[in-house]
């Protein structure tokens, strides 16, 4: 596994305290949480309490399950920021509410998938909901953990859903692939968002550096940037959702309200794109995912995927990690049905879509990918 040694600290069970004091840029996953009439929230992923992430919940509860009786129950407090990723987590829920006897499953609501590492290293919560990206920064201290590491990262689960991104200008721009970018005002999200972290760190990796930047990055909040884009403020702008399924409300609105076009992907964008560790890539079907039925040009579309998925701490009991995996494989349909967002597996090998071979997988669904005959040999299982 790659780094084995330099990283091993952060997967070994420990005590000690992260000592996170004033954290700042926890803002939540970055996405709007789209309803059927293209309505959502703000997407900030902030309750707007001004908890930064860094202090306790006050229940004086670990997850472990253990309430000093000597009856120990399976129990899992999973740690999920707002929008989208919560309506996953609460269509999670509910399936283990309905599909298991054993595993009771609590919703904790979190700031943002930086965040939640973050309050998962000070053992807040047993489990959460976060992406591989941020899973790398704080591997590598980079980013915000350059200033604030953490002492460890949890262990992987099973993949939850993409977030896919590609590219689209207004028409009338000029913009056609992606080195037309060069001088134009790009939109890649509003700051904060891991969607827009993403994208910026594989645009600024070469081959792609150069027209990075040289591009007028635009920093608003989404709720201003369709009125911007058809004001001609902004000339190009990343789309993104879960393929398939939907884009975010802003894309949506900006479609409605401006005509785009579809910006073709360089070769350097795509080596910059799949080259990266803390995303994948896709290619999708436009027919199989219009935004709101507008023609853009394009009969696929080359995506950058911020993959998210479900992590556990070390001390996660195994038992109740093998249960949620067993309910969220046997019964995807019933999962599906809450939040169509979530992964439609195909197989249990699916549910491995994300793994990367320097995050180790926790133990309680090693056991579960084994019995299934889905354990990858080439992954590490954690300690």
């Amino acid at each position: 596994m790659a780094d084995k040694d330099v990283n091993r600290r952060k997967f070994l069970y420990g005590t000690a305290a992260v000592g996170v004091t004033g954290l700042a840029g926890c803002s939540g996953d970055g996405e709007t949480n789209v309803d059927d009439d293209g309505s959502g929230d703000d997407g900030s992923g902030d309750d707007g309490s001004g908890d930064d992430g860094s202090g306790d919940d006050g229940s004086g509860d670990d997850g472990s399950g253990d309430d000093g009786s000597g009856d120990e129950t399976l129990e899992l407090r999973v740690g999920t920021s707002a929008g989208g990723t919560q309506d996953v987590g609460l269509a999670v829920e509910r399936a283990v509410s309905e599909e298991s006897d054993t595993l009771e499953y609590s919703t904790i609501e979190s700031p943002g998938y930086i965040g939640t590492i973050y309050r998962m290293a000070q053992e807040q919560f047993n489990a959460g909901i976060t992406d591989n990206n941020s899973l790398n920064k704080a591997l590598d201290e980079e980013g915000q953990f350059d200033e604030q590491s953490v002492s460890r990262i949890p262990y992987y689960g099973f993949s939850a859903f993409p977030y896919s991104i590609y590219i689209v200008a207004r028409d009338g721009t000029d913009i056609e692939t992606f080195d037309d970018l060069a001088g134009a005002n790009v939109y890649p999200a509003e700051p904060g968002y891991s969607t827009r972290g993403t994208t910026l760190d594989v645009w600024s990796q070469d081959p792609t550096a150069d027209v990075y930047e040289e591009m007028n990055i635009q920093d608003m909040g989404v709720g201003d940037a369709p009125g911007a884009m058809e004001e001609g403020t902004i000339d190009a702008s990343i789309a993104y959702g879960t393929p398939g399924v939907r884009y975010t409300g802003f894309v949506q609105e900006m479609a409605s309200r401006v005509d785009l076009h579809y910006v073709e992907p360089t070769d350097a964008l795509i080596e910059s794109a799949e080259s990266f560790s803390g995303a994948g890539t896709t290619t999708t079907s436009y027919d199989d995912w219009p935004i709101v039925d507008t023609d853009i040009g394009t009969d696929e579309v080359f995506t950058w995927d911020l993959e998210v998925l479900y992590t556990f701490n070390p001390e996660a009991d195994a038992d109740a990690v093998y249960e949620l995996c067993r309910v969220v494989d046997e019964h995807n349909d019933v999962v599906n049905e809450g939040e169509a967002q979530f992964n439609d597996y195909e197989s249990t090998a699916d549910m491995l879509g994300y793994a990367q071979e320097r995050i180790p997988v926790h133990p309680g669904a090693v056991q579960y990918y084994q019995d299934n005959d889905a354990w990858d040999d080439s992954l590490e299982e954690g300690e």
